[in-house]
């Protein structure tokens, strides 16, 4: 089938690599540890427009336990427009208090990126906010001081190739003795690390490196059920626009066993970008779920895809040859999966979303080995990572779904109603090409008050 390419999404992308390669030319040198170096939010010479704020759903709760962390790359807007030139990394909190959203904005001028923020509470002190920064590379953790948010820095590097970037993180107990431990992926020469907390200090571990290799994720789970915990991670061929094939594969760490790495899936011409561990099926046990990219031919105009986007499963044993698809996407990207109990049956769902096709929703049958069930949740939704999250910020226990629509320059929110999804729009940006939204995560509004 012929992939019928939107202009803006084309554009996008262009912006997305020129800012990144205007900002490797000026990225910082390796920084301070974290005990010499404090850095407070940067401060725009003029504040940016409060966003839009929509109309809310009925029975919405007019204030929230939780609220949301969102990350951005933007850009800077010349005569309505937005230009390729980027700004500081931007990360905006997101709470509900009185019957509004309101959004707090924190960035950083270290970096053009933030591709993730996350909670992060090291062992013997108060939580923070995690961030990934890129270009330069930083992983920093944030909290108030006097009501303000601070920075220190918990690594900082230059990897020796043309990118610099923490391109993303996952946090859990790796070694068993009780301490968080953070598994990041970087670009561009391969580098997986364990930060790894000493007291007051973070030291880095780096347990892979190979040269010319973007690393896109981390997951953490326990497939083979020894209660040790496994780090995946994505690494491929460097991004490339258009590209017939960009080799890649899916392999596995055991940082408390110094094993790894493993190949788990070899994805051959293919890469991918997303992948997803936890226990969908309900069956006790964690699976991997790797979103395949689609395999196309030509470029530009006449850029046609041979084989979509395939949503695979991979349970421990599973050879890395092995291509059990459980949903294939009419798409030839698809950057975030999410899984989560929609309906409040107690049983979970997945919501794939893919670069210009909209949100599907994937269901397990009887046998979650096999195909899934699959429908689309809207296809009037698009974005070049197209962040989605599915988490339950009232406490409910019914997740709803939340998703950056950045084509549209929408922040969303979908609940089902009888078995239908409901669209409510929480934020509205007038420029949708101003800013792309690299994650979502949830936080605790205590720990995000000033």
């Amino acid at each position: 089938m012929r992939h019928q390419a939107v202009t803006r999404f084309g554009i996008w992308a262009l912006f997305f690599v020129l800012a990144c390669q205007g900002g490797e030319k000026t990225a910082p040198t390796e920084a301070p540890p974290a005990s010499a170096q404090e850095e407070s939010a940067e401060k725009s010479e003029e504040p940016a427009a409060e966003p839009k704020k929509a109309a809310t759903a009925t029975g919405l709760p007019d204030s929230l336990p939780n609220g949301l962390l969102l990350v951005y790359s933007q850009f800077q807007v010349v005569d309505g427009k937005a230009t390729a030139k980027p700004g500081p990394a931007r990360l905006d909190i997101l709470t509900r208090d009185g019957g509004e959203w309101k959004t707090e904005t924190v960035e950083d001028a270290q970096s053009n990126v933030f591709h993730k923020a996350m909670m992060l509470t090291p062992r013997g002190q108060a939580p923070g906010i995690l961030t990934l920064g890129g270009s330069g590379a930083y992983v920093k953790l944030w909290r108030r001081v006097k009501g303000q948010p601070k920075a220190s820095t918990l690594w900082a590097a230059e990897f020796g190739g043309k990118f610099n970037r923490m391109r993303d993180a996952e946090v859990a107990d790796l070694y068993g003795d009780g301490t968080p431990a953070i598994a990041v992926a970087t670009h561009d020469q391969g580098v997986v690390a364990v930060l790894r907390q000493k007291v007051n200090k973070w030291k880095v571990q780096r347990i892979d490196q190979k040269k010319d290799t973007f690393v896109h994720e981390i997951e953490i789970g326990d497939l083979d059920k020894d209660g040790v915990l496994e780090v995946y991670a994505t690494p491929s061929e460097p991004n490339k626009l258009d590209a017939e094939a960009q080799r890649g594969e899916v392999v596995r760490y055991v940082p408390k066993k110094g094993e790894g790495p493993t190949i788990v899936a070899d994805l051959g011409k293919r890469h991918a970008k997303e992948i997803y561990v936890g226990d969908v099926d309900g069956d006790g046990t964690d699976e991997l779920y790797v979103a395949v990219e689609a395999l196309t031919t030509g470029r530009g105009a006449g850029l046609q895809i041979v084989e979509p986007v395939e949503i695979r499963r991979y349970d421990a044993g599973t050879p890395p040859d092995a291509k059990v698809i459980i949903a294939t996407i009419p798409d030839r990207l698809c950057r975030f999966l999410t899984a989560g109990d929609v309906d409040g049956d107690g049983k979970k769902e997945m919501v794939a979303a893919s670069f210009s096709k909209g949100l599907w929703l994937l269901r397990p049958g009887k046998d979650p080995k096999s195909e899934w069930g699959v429908e689309s949740i809207d296809r009037d939704s698009g974005g070049f990572e197209h962040a989605a999250l599915l988490t339950d910020l009232d406490g409910n226990g019914t997740d709803e779904l939340y998703v950056a629509a950045d084509v549209q320059g929408e922040l969303r929110r979908y609940i089902w109603v009888r078995g239908r999804a409901k669209r409510e729009v929480i934020l509205k940006r007038d420029i949708p090409m101003s800013r792309m939204t690299w994650n979502i995560m949830p936080a605790p509004t205590s720990a995000l008050s000033r």
